[in-house]
């Protein structure tokens, strides 16, 4: 007996007998086929109108028990909801998280912020600075201290916790956007396949027609505009700018180069700074200091400097224009393996070790006193109220240097083109420039100013990152470049005389109509033999 039903309906299964219609005997039974219109009626549906139908057919088994040979039907894949189960979908669900989009460009942002942050606040200063400049009596923005800036490592934020965290987090979504996103693109992407039914072709972005054309001719006209022609019988598939789909990850891995270079420099760099009197020298390794724990040192941390001479330019109003230190550099054998005169914004490189020009000093004023000496007169610098102009001082004594009240003669310098002296008294006394064999009489003694030993200051500094991040920023451009490209695809089918032509691109849609539009244009047109 068979039952029509609405799937959405109950099942019921219904026995009917009747004597007047079934005759019973030991030797076989008789089952007349006959139709009865019923009505069910449920709570939802009201009433429903239904045939029961009644086949000679014997019905199924009921149960296994019924059919011994018969074999049990599969059962479905039980779904694991243990502790193994939750394991297995964990990193599904969290590469789902990571790679949403909403995530990472909150992330840049944060960056950014932080970034601005790092500009705004003094890096690398000493604690008595963030206490005098940001003190806990008047906090900027009325909660912003200097226990937050060093809690946080804001006084070196690029290589802070936050900072830090912040990059990997970032690097994490990269990843898993490429892995969950753009590779399955990029696989769909290089698959080719025929289409074989025109209703298929009809169906796509742009779709046009040939009535009198052949899909070879179109394949020639395709290659031709440098597209990748593939043909299979009647079938065509042709694309251009695959490159246009592997850009989206070559611009993650550019990014990741970036931050990978930027946290190689904040944790693997050496810095250090130094001011060397003409005539010294000073060993490399005993000036760097490591920034992070992925700082090592090289051999070339064994180059001693030698300050040869330092001298300097100016303008005509007499200020300093440019200041010059002339090195020479010497391994550990005492042989000289590089020598070059630096300045501002022309540094030394060597071995991965970068000497910047930074600053000058005067260290010391050589000067005869009544033909005595040559006296080597340590100079000092000197506070001015405001401005940023250098002065220098020293004092040469004239009285008993071991009694109580020590009388001399003092003399200042901005540079290194002249001195001022001063008597015992304060009072002015003259100028003259080093070396100008002029001597000047001051209090009874006779002064002649020899030379100005200069000071120069030079920052040292090893930052392995800075290749990462150039390879990063110039992969980023290239890649950006190519990303531009549109991955354009074409299908047609030959049926009889005419050519059913379909396509799609993923950007640039109204340039692409118009160049397949130009392409079908130039595709000749079959003409039958009269």
């Amino acid at each position: 007996m068979e039952i029509l039903l609405k799937p959405s309906l109950p099942r019921i299964t219904l026995s009917l007998k009747s004597q007047s219609h079934l005759l019973h005997s030991n030797s076989h039974v008789r089952t007349l086929p006959f139709t009865i219109s019923c009505k069910l009626r449920t709570s939802q549906d009201g009433n429903i109108s239904k045939k029961i139908m009644l086949s000679e057919v014997a019905p199924p088994p009921l149960s296994e028990n019924d059919s011994p040979n018969r074999e049990a039907p599969p059962k479905p894949p039980r779904r694991r909801d243990g502790a193994v189960g939750l394991l297995q979908r964990f990193p599904r669900r969290v590469l789902t998280v990571l790679s949403n989009l909403g995530l990472a460009i909150g992330e840049m942002f944060t960056i950014a912020a932080l970034m601005a942050l790092g500009t705004f606040i003094e890096q690398g200063e000493p604690l008595d600075f963030y206490i005098q400049k940001y003190p806990e009596d008047n906090p900027v923005l009325g909660f912003f201290t200097w226990k937050w800036i060093k809690t946080l490592g804001f006084d070196h934020m690029f290589s802070s916790p936050v900072f830090l965290g912040m990059l990997i987090l970032l690097a994490t979504s990269l990843m898993a956007c490429t892995y969950t996103t753009q590779i399955p693109i990029v696989k769909v992407a290089r698959r080719w396949t025929f289409l074989s039914s025109s209703e298929t072709i009809r169906k796509q972005e742009f779709s046009d027609s040939l009535p009198r054309a052949s899909v070879n001719d179109l394949g020639v006209i395709l290659m031709g505009a440098g597209y990748e022609v593939f043909v299979k019988g009647p079938a065509l598939y042709a694309f251009k700018g695959l490159a246009g789909r592997f850009a989206p990850i070559g611009v993650h891995f550019a990014m990741l180069l970036i931050m990978a270079g930027g946290t190689l420099s904040a944790e693997g760099s050496f810095k250090g700074s130094v001011t060397v009197p003409q005539g010294l020298n000073f060993v490399v390794g005993d000036v760097l200091g490591p920034s992070g724990f992925l700082s090592k040192p090289t051999e070339a941390f064994n180059t001693e400097v030698h300050v040869n001479k330092f001298y300097m330019t100016y303008y005509d109003s007499g200020e300093v224009s440019q200041f010059y230190s002339d090195l020479s550099l010497y391994d550990i054998d005492g042989k000289e393996v590089l020598r070059k005169t630096i300045s501002v914004n022309d540094p030394l490189r060597y071995g991965g070790i970068t000497v910047y020009q930074t600053d000058w000093s005067i260290s010391a004023l050589q000067v005869l006193k009544d033909g005595e000496g040559p006296f080597n007169l340590a100079m000092a610098p000197l506070q001015l109220n405001g401005g940023d102009k250098k002065l220098f001082g020293t004092f040469l004594p004239v009285d008993d240097p071991d009694s109580s009240k020590v009388k001399g003669i003092s003399m200042l310098a901005r540079d290194l083109q002249s001195v001022v002296l001063y008597d015992q008294e304060g009072k002015f006394a003259g100028v003259r420039r080093p070396n100008s064999k002029l001597p000047i009489e001051i209090d009874g003694k006779k002064i002649e100013v020899l030379d100005a030993i200069g000071s120069t200051g030079l920052d040292l500094k090893t930052d392995p990152g800075v290749p990462v991040v150039y390879a990063g920023f110039g992969a980023l451009m290239l890649t950006t470049c190519i990303s531009l490209l549109s991955h354009s695809q074409i299908w047609a089918l030959q049926d009889g005389t005419t050519v059913f032509i379909g396509g799609k691109t993923n950007r640039a849609k109204a340039e692409f109509s118009s160049e397949v539009n130009r392409l079908l244009d130039r595709v000749p047109e079959i003409v039958e033999a009269s």
